[in-house]
């Protein structure tokens, strides 16, 4: 890659690892459900008009939808309001990794080599030590918030399996257009959980800070994150891009240290260490062991779907 391409992609990883600051920012705005649906709602407008038409199923379109936009991001605003730190956060949701090559494994039949399974034990142990560090806190909202971010680790492997399924052939055209799915069950929820009392008093309250929180996460974080991530995927082997997400937990938890004065223990470098290194076992290790029919696992689908299992949040 060339150095341009490479500070690119070290953007990108920056960009989406500082949006977990962001997204604790803005929760002292807006209530998760309500922010969720409204970053939504900013991301599909004015993109929804200028990406083109859908170019997969509107069954795959609507499935990610629910399950990435309104599952997923549901549970980890959350976890986040509940008081899942921002840095821990950004770490936990790597791994969806994990989770994305079991789901693969039961729907797609891709059998894990040796060394993804490794890995995934490897993340796994990273995920047992960061529950005992926020455990040791006494803060049962914080271990709630930490559980909720596993199960939208968990809800964004399921939506990465059905993206593969898609295979969508523009990464940034089909996550405009999933991204015009959940907000109005984002809306209908949060009227219900949170009340519309307490939505009223957020939007009454809107400030600038306020609408720079909703742009930068729905903005600069999906369209700009995605539209450069495809553009190098589109020019350089996904084996030669992948390896930059990795960046984002090192931005997000460095960014909640400076500009959230978050602790970073020292149970949790160690769980990062894990993680990230179980991660990068799990996503990067060869191709091994035949899925059904014999084929070579993941060989059924094309690289450049992998570009939605890193929206970082």
């Amino acid at each position: 890659m060339r150095p341009a391409h490479i500070a690119l992609a070290a953007l990108v990883a920056a960009v989406w690892g500082v949006n977990f600051v962001v997204i604790e920012i803005g929760l002292d705005h807006f209530p998760p459900l309500l922010f969720n649906a409204l970053r939504f709602l900013a991301a599909v407008l004015p993109a929804v008009f200028l990406v083109g038409r859908p170019l997969v199923a509107w069954k795959w379109i609507v499935g990610v939808g629910l399950v990435l936009g309104v599952a997923k991001f549901g549970l980890l605003f959350t976890g986040m309001d509940l008081g899942a730190p921002a840095g821990l956060s950004s770490l936990i949701l790597q791994i969806q990794a994990v989770f994305t090559a079991l789901f693969a494994f039961v729907a797609l039949g891709e059998r894990p080599g040796k060394v993804k399974i490794a890995g995934m034990a490897v993340a796994l142990a990273g995920i047992g030590v960061a529950a005992a560090d926020e455990g040791g806190g006494g803060a049962g909202g914080a271990l709630v918030g930490f559980a909720l971010c596993v199960a939208a680790a968990a809800c964004w492997g399921v939506s990465n399996v059905l993206t593969r399924k898609a295979a969508p052939p523009d990464a940034l055209n089909f996550m405009v257009w999933v991204s015009t799915v959940p907000v109005l069950p984002l809306l209908a929820l949060s009227l219900l959980l949170e009340g519309p009392e307490e939505d009223l008093a957020a939007l009454r309250g809107l400030d600038w800070t306020g609408v720079g929180v909703i742009v930068y996460v729905a903005w600069i974080t999906t369209i700009f994150g995605f539209g450069a991530w495809g553009w190098l995927l589109r020019r350089h082997p996904a084996s030669s891009v992948a390896p930059f997400s990795l960046l984002v937990p090192v931005f997000g938890m460095s960014s909640a240290a400076l500009f959230l004065d978050e602790d970073i223990t020292g149970l949790r470098w160690c769980a990062a260490a894990l993680l990230v290194g179980g991660v990068a076992l799990t996503s990067l290790a060869g191709r091994g062991g035949g899925g059904r029919g014999g084929r070579a696992e993941g060989a059924t689908q094309p690289p450049v779907p992998e570009v939605v299992h890193r929206v970082g949040a």
